[in-house]
C-alpha cells in the first residue's frame, strides 16, 4: 500500500493498494465498507480503481487511513473483514493516540491482526486492542481478571482460549463456574441433575463453546468430564490440577467465596476471572469480592488484570452507547452526593 501525498497536506488523501483481488472485499459489496467510515468519520470517500481519495478534517482523514491499513493487513493475513469489523477499527481508530501512541496505524495493526486463537470450527481474532491485550493475558498469566461492562468479550475469549489449550493438550479439562446469586446458591429445589439445575446460569459458557466446538464434541467432553460444570457452592475443598478454569460474573461473588474459589488453583492450570462492578446482583449490604481482590493481587506474581471500557464494546452499537449513559449517570450521582456531603 502507498500513500500519496503525506497526510499532513490539507490536499485529500489518496491511497494506492498493491493487490487487486483484496479491494472487493476491502471496500465491501457496493462499497459499503467505504460507505461506513465516511459516514463514521465525517468525510468525504471516492474511489477509481485500486485508490482510495479521502478529503475532510486532517484528524478524520488520519483516522481512515488507520482504518483502512488494518482492514487491509487483515486481508492479507487471509482474515475476513465485515461491517463489524470495520466498525471496530473506526472505534479505536478515533482514540488513535490514546490506544495506539505515535505509530498508529502499525500498532493497530499489530493489535487486531497478530493475535489468533485456533478453535475447532473458527479462528478467533481480537477486534480491539484491549480484546488483543486480554487474549495474551489468558496465555500468558496463571490468572487473569477481565474487567469490564457486557460486549466487550471478556467470557467469550476465556472460553476460547481454554479450548484451545484443551485442543492443544496444554490442559486436561475446562471448569466453569459461576454464582448462581438468584438461586442463593442453594440448587437443591431446581429439577434434574446437577448440570441441569446450573445450566441457566452458565448459559452464555455454553454459548461461547458450542460457537467454537461442534454441539456433539460439548456434549462428549461434557459426558467424559473434559469439560466439567462446577457451581462455585460445592467447589470448597477442591484442587483444580491442569485445568483451563471459568469464573464468570465473578462480581456476584462474597470475599470470602472469592478466597476461596482462587485457592483453588493447582499445578498446570490456569485460571480467568471475569465480571462487571457496575451489574452487582448480591444483596443489599454484601460487598463483591472482586473489587477487594483486584486491589488486594495488585503487583502479584502471575497475576493479570485486564480494564474493558465502552470502546470495547463489540455488540451493537446501541449497547456501547447504553453503557456510556449508564456511566455518565453514575458519575452525576457521585457527584451530587460529594456536593450535598460538602454542603451538610
Amino acid at each position: 500500500m502507498t500513500v500519496v501525498p503525506p497526510i499532513t497536506t490539507p490536499e485529500p488523501l489518496q491511497i494506492d493498494f498493491d493487490d487487486n483481488s483484496l479491494v472487493p472485499m476491502l471496500f465491501g459489496a457496493h462499497n459499503e465498507h467505504l460507505s461506513r467510515i465516511e459516514q463514521k468519520l465525517g468525510i468525504s470517500v471516492a474511489s477509481r480503481g485500486n485508490r482510495v481519495s479521502l478529503a475532510g478534517p486532517p484528524s478524520s482523514i488520519e483516522a481512515a487511513r488507520c482504518t483502512l491499513a488494518v482492514l487491509y493487513d487483515r486481508l492479507k493475513r487471509g482474515m475476513d473483514v465485515d461491517l463489524n469489523e470495520v466498525d471496530a477499527a473506526i472505534r479505536h481508530a478515533e482514540h488513535g493516540t490514546a490506544h495506539f501512541g505515535e505509530e498508529s496505524a502499525a500498532a493497530a495493526k499489530s493489535a487486531f491482526n497478530e493475535t489468533v486463537v485456533y478453535t475447532r470450527r473458527r479462528r478467533i481474532t481480537p477486534r480491539t486492542p484491549q480484546q488483543a491485550a486480554y487474549i495474551e493475558a489468558l496465555l500468558k498469566s496463571d490468572l487473569t481478571f477481565g474487567l469490564g461492562p457486557a460486549g466487550t468479550g471478556k467470557t467469550y475469549f476465556a472460553a476460547a482460549v481454554g479450548v484451545s489449550m484443551l485442543l492443544s493438550g496444554d490442559v486436561q479439562k475446562i471448569i466453569l463456574s459461576r454464582p448462581a446469586v438468584e438461586a442463593g446458591e442453594r440448587l437443591g429445589f431446581l429439577p434434574g441433575d446437577m448440570r441441569e439445575k446450573v445450566d441457566p446460569y452458565l448459559r452464555p459458557l455454553y454459548d461461547a463453546l458450542y460457537d467454537m466446538l461442534p454441539q456433539d464434541q460439548v456434549t462428549k467432553r461434557l459426558e467424559r468430564g473434559d469439560i466439567e460444570i462446577a457451581p462455585l457452592a460445592f467447589m470448597r475443598g477442591r484442587t483444580l490440577s491442569h485445568a483451563f478454569i471459568i469464573l464468570d460474573e465473578a462480581q456476584n461473588t462474597t470475599a470470602m467465596q472469592m478466597k476461596m474459589f482462587l485457592t483453588r488453583l493447582g499445578e498446570g492450570s490456569r485460571m480467568a476471572v471475569t465480571g462487571d462492578m457496575s451489574q452487582v446482583d448480591l444483596p443489599t449490604g454484601d460487598k463483591s469480592g472482586l473489587r477487594a481482590e483486584v486491589d488486594t493481587l495488585e503487583g502479584v506474581e502471575g497475576y493479570s488484570c485486564v480494564r474493558f471500557t465502552d470502546v470495547d464494546v463489540v455488540r451493537h452499537p446501541l449497547v456501547g452507547r447504553i453503557v456510556q449513559a449508564y456511566d455518565a449517570r453514575g458519575r452525576a450521582v457521585a457527584e451530587r452526593r460529594r456536593e450535598e456531603d460538602q454542603g451538610g
